[in-house]
Order: C-alpha cells, then structure tokens, then sequence
C-alpha cells in the first residue's frame, strides 16, 4: 500500500517551516514572479535557496509554482527568472502554460515538471497527453470524480495529485475572468480579487437604477460563493484510488490554517497506514478544521455532482479560534520564548497545540517581557517569556477561542 504525499503551502519562509514542524512530505511556493499569487509574501532568490536547504535537511520535497500564463512582453522576462532560480535545487516545476514548459525545458532540462491545475485536465486523456510529453505528475482538476480519478489511475502511468482541502473556484481554473473584467486585475496572473465572493443586487433591464436586493435565505442566492474543499473523510478512496500527493490549497492563509490542517491530514494519514481496517474518522479532526477560518465544507465533486447544500449562502468566514502566539524558542528550565501575534492578556485562556493531534488548555495567568517584568498584556509582535503545562516546541502555536 502507497501512502500519498501530504502537500502543503508555503506563502512564506515562515509558513513553509511551520507547515514541515506539523508534518508535510513537500511543500510548494511561488517566487516574485510568475506565481500565481501576487498578494502572498513569496519568496526572494534568497530565500528560495535558505527554504530548499532547510526542507532538504528534514527530508521534505520543494516544488516552484511558475504556473502563470504569461503574455508575448512577459517572455523576455520569464527566460530571466528561470535562469535565475535555476541554481537552486527545486525538486519539481510546476507549470500550466506550454510556452513556459517548453522554457522550462529548455534552461533546466533536467528539472521535473509538475502540471498545475490551471491547466484543467479534466479527463485521462489529457493526462496521457501530458504524461506523452514528458510531465511527471499532473494536478487533476477539482472537478474530476473519485470515479474519474481511479479510471484515470488505470490509463496512465503519471503522477497523480489531487487537492483535499482548501478554496474553491466556481469556474475552472485558469478561465475565470469576472475579476480581470470587474477590477482590472487578472486572476491568470496571481491578482484574482475574489468577486465571486461578493454580494450581489439584481437589475430588471426595463427598470434601470431600481436595485433588488439579493436576499439570503433558506433556498440559497449565493450562487458564486463555495463552501470550501474537504476531503478528510475520504482518505481511504484516495489512497485506494492510486493517488500520489494530497494538495492543501492556501498560499495567501495563515500560519494557524497551514499547522492545523497539515496535522489533521498528517494524523488521519498516518492513522490509514498503521491500520487501514480500523480507519475511521475522528471527531477531534473534525472538530480541528473547524477551528480555522474556512465557509463551511463540502466533498465538490469528488463523489459526483455539487448539490445546493455544497454552496454557502453566508458570504462571511467561519471561525471558533484565533491565532495569537507562536513558540520561538523553548528553554531548559521550562518556559518558552512566545511571539505575540494578537493582543494577549492575563487570564486568558489558551490552547497550545504541537505537531501531534490534542491541545492543552491553559490559562495565562503571569508572563513577562524579556528582561523578566510582569506583564498584564501583550500586543503583535512582542516577545513574552511565559510557562505551559507540557513542553513545547519551536513552531508550536498558542490559540484562543473568539469572543
């Protein structure tokens, strides 16, 4: 039995050593160009070589997100930048446009290429295609089927990967332009502005300037708006389908999103290989996703056609926690060195969650600044010295539940 590669996101270098400290098999990232995701921190050529050494030295693969679809001025520019990461040792590429594989090919002719969903093989076909040209794994697109996947599986010998959790688009990827039309700024190029998550009014065409609101209710008008990905009830169809990598969606999300949904899947993973026949869905996953900020979950297409329950018709973010510490560094005498991320105040209950799946509740009752002075607050960026109830670890988070 073959164990899936757990993929994660890396928007940054931080993220990308957090989402390794909570169990990822490879990480992927974009640099400042070419990414797809022009909001996200990204990464200098700098950081690109600090981020591979590190992922290489725990044993984690790194892929490069150059998957935009660049216009005949770009070129120049993309030959540039691909001659310049090239030095550092990615393990794969990941790419949607032929002219940037066939660059890609042609600078680091030996670098493997992974296919990015934005090319929208939605079919075995395609991937044989692809596979016939030389591409190492293809990214099947979300709206493919479990039943898909499998006769996909039969029919082709390339890797296979497959996103289980995270955003979803209502249209393909890669051909959605309501947000290039709407604010000017092109999805194909990392700048997409979500309005597909907007509120909407109607307008009667006869009745120019009357506004009907569009109303929420028990029938549902979010019409663009999905409820997000989750397939984490579903790890024993794709292990059994010859999935090769399990893709966590979420560059542009937090450091609280990347660890606790890394360690969902690492544990319900693991749980799988240990024992496949005693496999079951744990409530504390569960109740873990729900955690963070997500709108709601839905299995897409995995297991055929999207019904009205899979559309949500809350425009707004869900979340039970917030994120408001993380551990830098834990010293010999049994405190921790905390960087503040939220306003913290004495009293508060916490939870302090590490790589392994389980919380510990604790309420901060005293802590101090660095040079040893009791403390009533702390604000962002702050370092505090404070004592749990169980030891830490460096990348270990500090939570606590919203008001």
């Amino acid at each position: 039995m073959k164990i899936p590669e757990l993929l994660a996101p890396a928007g940054n270098l931080e993220k990308l050593k957090v989402a390794i400290h909570y169990g990822a098999d490879a990480v992927y990232l974009g640099g400042q160009k070419f990414g797809l995701r022009s909001l996200a921190d990204n990464f200098t050529l700098a950081h690109m070589a600090e981020a591979v050494a590190y992922a290489h030295d725990r044993g984690v693969k790194v892929y490069l997100t150059v998957n935009a679809f660049p216009d005949n001025n770009e070129l120049a520019d993309l030959d540039r930048y691909l001659e310049e990461v090239a030095p550092v040792p990615f393990d794969a590429y990941i790419a949607a446009d032929p002219g940037v594989i066939a660059a890609i090919r042609h600078i680091s002719p030996d670098r493997p290429i992974h296919l990015s969903t934005q090319a929208n093989t939605t079919n075995w076909r395609s991937v044989l295609f692809w596979q016939e040209q030389g591409i190492a794994r293809v990214n099947l697109a979300r709206e493919m089927s479990l039943e898909a996947i499998r006769e996909t599986r039969e029919r082709v010998t390339a890797e296979l990967e497959v996103f289980v959790h995270g955003a979803l688009c209502v249209s393909y990827s890669g051909r959605c332009l309501l947000s290039s039309v709407m604010t000017g700024r092109n999805a194909n190029k990392g700048e997409c502005a979500h309005p597909c998550r907007w509120s909407y009014a109607l307008v009667e065409e006869t009745r120019q300037g009357e506004y009907f609101p569009v109303v929420e209710d028990e029938r549902g008008t979010f019409i663009f708006n999905s409820k997000d990905l989750c397939l984490i009830r579903h790890i024993p169809e794709l292990v059994g389908a010859g999935v090769d990598s399990l893709k966590i969606e979420g560059r542009m999300k937090g450091i609280h999103y990347v660890a606790s949904v890394v360690r969902v899947y690492r544990e319900a993973l693991d749980s799988y290989a240990a024992d496949p026949r005693a496999w079951h869905v744990k409530p504390e996953w569960l109740h873990e996703l729900s955690k963070i900020s997500h709108r709601g979950y839905t299995t897409g297409f995995f297991l055929g056609k999207p019904v009205d329950v899979d559309l949500e018709f809350d425009s707004r973010y869900r979340r039970s926690h917030e994120f408001v510490g993380v551990v830098e560094e834990a010293h010999s005498d049994g405190t921790v060195t905390v960087e503040v991320r939220n306003r913290i105040v004495a009293g508060t209950a916490v939870e302090v969650i590490g790589r392994r799946m389980g919380s510990t509740l604790h309420r901060l009752d005293a802590f101090t600044d660095m040079d040893g002075n009791s403390l009533s607050e702390a604000h962002p960026n702050q370092r505090i010295c404070l004592r749990l109830p169980v030891a830490a670890e460096r990348y270990d988070l500090i939570r606590r539940e919203k008001p």
